[in-house]
């Protein structure tokens, strides 16, 4: 019988390690003690401490979040993926979590609006976009059309966790809701993700300031 491989089995202490080494090797000065914790949840969701220079909090936007849910604000996700990632039980006031990408009404209203289905499905939160919290992970065409919609009069969330990842409209997308002038972090350029994306929930969840 060959020997146990030797490695770290416990959860507490992998997590108490990786944190140790994400604040050691990236560079987080620039944030605030809240921001600071956001930021090292998103870099361990990826990998990546090179990520830090790329995580950009408008002013307040954290407390926002933060006190949006403990409000009861809904987390709304553009896609599954971002959903099934935030943990229910972190929440600190039973938040639902809405994906409405599989709407059997999106098909037909993405092809009436001519995009994507990520993108049209957007249009069913507008009952609960006021002072919710948005995280989109994925299309850079669901945060185009987010800007849209509160352009053309909709609700304001609480804040916009804006994520998306790609090589076609993803900088381009997140420059644009860091101008906009809204509550929002993100992760600039290219780098995001469903797991980023719920990542930075999850890290607001956990907050009690």
């Amino acid at each position: 019988m060959s020997e146990a491989r030797a490695y770290v089995r416990d959860g507490a202490e992998i997590y108490r390690r990786s944190f140790a080494i994400i604040r050691a090797e990236s560079d987080l000065a620039r944030f605030s003690d809240v921001e600071e914790r956001v930021a090292v949840r998103i870099i361990h969701a990826c990998g990546m401490v090179e990520a830090a220079a790329d995580i950009h909090f408008s002013e307040g936007a954290a407390l926002a979040a933060i006190a949006a849910l403990k409000r009861g604000a809904p987390i709304l996700c553009d896609a599954r993926m971002v959903a099934e990632g935030v943990t229910r039980s972190r929440l600190p006031a039973g938040n639902e979590v809405i994906c409405t990408l599989g709407d059997p009404a999106v098909p037909d209203l993405a092809a009436r609006l001519g995009t994507t289905r990520s993108a049209a499905a957007l249009d069913l939160w507008l009952p609960r976009l006021k002072g919710a919290i948005v995280a989109i992970g994925n299309a850079p065409t669901a945060l185009f059309r987010l800007l849209d919609m509160i352009d053309a009069g909709a609700p304001k969330p609480a804040a916009i966790i804006g994520m998306p990842v790609g090589f076609v409209g993803a900088a381009e997308s997140k420059e644009a809701l860091i101008t906009s002038g809204l509550s929002a972090i993100v992760v600039r350029g290219r780098k995001g993700g469903s797991a980023m994306a719920a990542a930075a929930v999850n890290a607001l969840a956990s907050e009690r300031e």
